[in-house]
């Protein structure tokens, strides 16, 4: 029996959403080769709640004490959206004190989060677009009319750091950018400014499973709002998901030829997703951002898209603790 730690919560605002995660992670874990503990992790304390107690981890060697008996694990399973799980910080903690984890390493986690670096990373590879962007920081001069030459309306403005859709904004004119820059800067230090790409909007996971690279039916976002925030991401009703998506089957090779190359050149480990827009009329692949702990929800996107490939959950996360090990 394998002592297997599940890390959720985090510190930003996809803390419920975590949650979640965990709770359908640990339903679809084999209890007879696995004792989970789930360990909340908040900014003042980490600690696993048994009924109404509360047991802190002690973060010195990443282990438990529960009722006199000192428990050590053998795995962390990350299912933290946001910092310090998807940022690397995480990662890096625990590759000091040599425990395995599902997710990908400090270095490419870290880099990820950050949508412009990750854009420059993924530039060349061979039917991959993206849109033209700027990055502005919050100590700089922000001047509207440069932005407004540089890039053509409608804009996609967008915190870099952060894969919550919080803080975003579309605008269509530059009378409406200084409100649009507020909100995204009141998110992080960094923002996006891009080009706005009109098409239809997917989302397609990608794992390494028993040794090979296996990429997962994608799923198509359909929503009934201007673009995909927020609300149209945690509403019911605005937004509808199509798994598998409905695609010929020459453009659903060429997707996952795609996501296969962005998956190897960023280095990633364990399952990630790739959201990318197949552009109106051209149908180019615009790739958006990966995210290197997406949600795992029973109702999101990669348990869904698991179960249109024909695997089971418990066998998919079994096989991302087991190859880690």
């Amino acid at each position: 029996m394998k002592n297997i730690a599940l890390l959720a919560g985090g510190f930003t605002g996809e803390y419920e959403v975590s949650l979640n995660s965990a709770k359908n992670i640990k339903a679809n874990l084999d209890n007879t080769k696995y004792k989970v503990y789930t360990v909340l992790v908040n900014r003042d304390r980490w600690f696993y709640e048994d009924g109404s107690e509360r047991y802190d981890i002690d973060k010195n060697d990443f282990s438990l004490t529960v009722k006199g008996v000192k428990i050590k694990f053998d795995f962390a399973f990350i299912t933290i959206h946001g910092s310090p799980g998807e940022d690397g910080k995480m990662q890096g903690y625990l590759d000091m004190l040599g425990i395995s984890y599902n997710t990908c390493d400090a270095t490419t986690s870290a880099l990820s989060m950050n949508k412009a670096y990750t854009k420059t990373i993924v530039n060349g590879i061979h039917g991959l677009h993206t849109a033209k962007s700027i990055r502005l920081f919050k100590n700089d001069v922000h001047d509207v009319a440069t932005l407004a030459a540089n890039l053509k309306f409608p804009l996609f403005i967008k915190p870099n750091n952060g894969g919550s859709s919080v803080g975003m904004s579309k605008v269509y004119n530059v009378a409406e950018l200084p409100a649009a820059l507020t909100k995204a800067f009141h998110e992080d230090e960094e923002i996006l400014v891009e080009e706005f790409i009109k098409g239809r909007e997917f989302s397609r996971g990608i794992a390494r499973l028993h040794g090979k690279i296996q990429v997962l039916p994608g799923t198509e976002i359909i929503t009934t709002k201007d673009f995909f925030d927020y609300e149209a991401k945690y509403t019911s009703g605005v937004t509808e998901e199509v798994t598998p998506a409905d695609l010929t089957p020459q453009k659903d090779a060429q997707i996952a030829e795609i996501i296969t190359e962005v998956y190897l050149r960023l280095n990633a480990k364990g399952m990630t997703r790739v959201d990318f827009i197949l552009q109106e009329n051209t149908n180019d692949f615009y790739f958006i951002e990966i995210n290197t702990t997406p949600g795992q929800s029973s109702a999101s996107l990669i348990p869904q898209q698991v179960r249109a490939a024909g695997m089971s959950l418990p066998d998919f996360y079994a096989e991302l603790i087991e190859s880690n090990l």
